[in-house]
């Protein structure tokens, strides 16, 4: 039982780095593709902006799931996918 608990714990430590590390790569990928202009409206544009904003707040926070929401939500708005 102690090596089950120990491997559950193991793994809930493991999944929050990789959600930690996980934030940056969409963060520069939002930068990049507004670094082209892309063709939205100005509603569009500061709603990402706003998204791109708290998805790095959250990460600084170690609140990553809920930056990768926010920023997800940039993404599907530039039209990124993974």
């Amino acid at each position: 039982m102690k090596k089950l608990l120990a491997a559950l714990a193991f793994t809930v430590a493991m999944s929050g780095t990789a959600f930690a590390n996980h934030c940056p790569v969409m963060m520069k990928a939002i930068d990049a593709a507004l670094a082209k202009n892309p063709s939205l409206t100005a509603e569009q544009l500061a709603e990402v902006k706003e998204y791109r904003e708290q998805g790095e707040t959250l990460h600084k926070q170690g609140k990553h799931a809920e930056s990768m929401d926010a920023l997800a939500k940039a993404e599907q708005i530039l039209g990124i996918s993974e």
